[in-house]
């Protein structure tokens, strides 16, 4: 049965008054929840509700602040250029024992040194990869590859044609990152 006009009022005088503000805030977690690990970009959101880029990205903030102080375990994040909704941190543990998945396992201490040139030079070779490290570094190419934190992104303009590698939006999903630009300064990692 649809609701009346008048049974609308009586809610809305039960409730206090309407908040479109509220309601569009919803409506924005209801449709981050709907496009799951994809999430949605600040010009999606913007056309969904006929806004512009920045008030889209306002929404965003004001949904954060609003599960925030509600307290709720889902918070929106831009991560790799998208907002999604993820889980709070402390609900990790009960997570992986729903999904009976082993927690991923760590990378080799290479695959970590090779994650950080490629973070830090991309786009590099597995040459330029292998000079920095000093030692072969295909395995542990590999092995990020495999697991999509790196990718082939390009072919270089020098002899053979190389391949130039990249980071992924799984690596930066991984390590909260919205893009390269917001990994710390390498001065920073040194101490200095």
């Amino acid at each position: 049965m649809t609701p009346t006009h008048g049974a609308s009022e009586q809610t809305d005088a039960r409730d206090g008054a309407a908040d479109p503000a509220g309601d569009a805030l919803h409506a924005l977690e209801g449709l981050l929840f709907a496009a799951g690990t994809e999430g949605l970009t600040d010009r999606q959101i913007a056309d969904v509700f006929a806004v512009d880029e920045s008030a889209a990205k306002q929404m965003c903030t004001d949904l954060r602040a609003l599960q925030i102080r509600e307290g709720r375990r889902f918070l929106v994040e831009r991560l790799a250029g998208a907002w999604q909704l993820m889980t709070a941190p402390e609900l990790t543990p009960y997570l992986r024992r729903l999904a009976l998945a082993p927690p991923p396992s760590s990378l080799s201490q290479a695959a970590l040194e090779t994650l950080a040139i490629i973070a830090y030079r991309q786009p590099v070779t597995r040459a330029q990869i292998e000079e920095i490290r000093g030692v072969k570094s295909e395995k542990a190419l590999g092995t990020l590859v495999a697991r999509g934190l790196a990718q082939e992104i390009a072919r270089a303009d020098s002899p053979g044609r190389p391949f130039l590698y990249g980071t992924t939006t799984d690596f930066l999903d991984h390590f909260g990152l919205g893009s390269p630009r917001d990994l710390p300064p390498l001065e920073q990692l040194d101490g200095g």
